[in-house]
């Protein structure tokens, strides 16, 4: 079994470069609105740059190649973050960014699939386990070598609906689902503890049956070892718990716990002179 990725495989110097340029980009998105979910578009940026120009098979000007990988983002008011990927990696045209929120653009603040590049519109918190359930048994079924990633919030661990998704994925053995649990600690309520309480998050998915990793989710080699070791596992779907800062990369907004973020002007040219725009 190869261990190599099926991607660009990028090393992690030029990973960091690109989750740098992953963040720029999400500010520049966000300015102009003064407000949104930059947060979390800055915490995953390391795990999309590992994702998108290191591990997942896809042609950027072939979007609906049978045997891309396919990326699943199930708290889709992410979408600042899947479009800064998505723009860097030449999926979609970089001046579309632009339009990031407007009235009437496929650029809606919860990605959606009018946009080409995104596999599923997850608008529904908890959904995006489950879609990723359908496309990995449909990948199964047609012997394609695809694997399919997705992302979920901790917050969506207090869905139902993720853990029938879990234990059929498991049931099922689709060892070619792979999720991240961007565990933040950050919901729409406040700090996702104060809201319930979860416990031991890496042990929940163990009992289901997972293959389960817990990693720093802003650690590029810890997130590339996870991934190498998903890669190895033949019978098991593998969970990858990695906790992750808000505003991760922006000394003065990483840490802030707010679900939809405040950036004014002055704050949006500061983040920017830090990232090395």
């Amino acid at each position: 079994m190869s261990i190599s990725p099926r991607g660009l495989g990028l090393p992690p110097a030029a990973l960091e470069a690109k989750a740098r340029r992953l963040r720029r980009h999400v500010i520049r998105m966000v300015a102009p609105l003064g407000e949104g979910y930059a947060g979390q578009g800055l915490g995953c940026a390391d795990i999309l740059a590992a994702l998108y120009f290191h591990e997942m098979a896809y042609r950027p000007d072939e979007l609906d190649w049978t045997e891309r990988d396919q990326f699943i983002l199930s708290p889709a008011h992410y979408g600042v973050g899947l479009f800064a990927a998505l723009a860097e990696s030449g999926c979609m045209p970089m001046e579309l960014m632009e339009e990031y929120g407007r009235d009437g653009s496929p650029m809606e603040i919860i990605a959606s699939e009018r946009l080409p590049g995104v596999e599923a519109t997850c608008g529904s918190l908890g959904m995006g386990l489950s879609v990723a359930l359908g496309k990995a048994l449909a990948l199964r079924r047609r012997r394609l070598p695809s694997r399919v990633y997705v992302v979920i919030g901790d917050g969506e661990l207090q869905e139902g609906q993720t853990w029938e998704a879990a234990m059929a994925v498991a049931s099922f053995k689709l060892a070619n689902v792979c999720a991240f649990i961007d565990v933040n600690n950050m919901q729409v309520d406040g700090r996702t503890d104060s809201v319930i309480d979860m416990g031991d998050i890496a042990a929940k998915w163990r009992a289901f049956g997972w293959n389960t990793l817990s990693i720093d989710g802003n650690s590029i080699p810890q997130i590339l070892g996870a991934l190498h070791e998903a890669r190895q596992e033949t019978t098991r779907p593998t969970a990858i718990v990695a906790t992750t800062v808000p505003g991760h990369g922006v000394s003065f907004l990483a840490g802030t716990y707010s679900h939809f973020l405040k950036l004014p002007p002055e704050a949006a040219e500061r983040a920017l002179a830090e990232l090395g725009a």
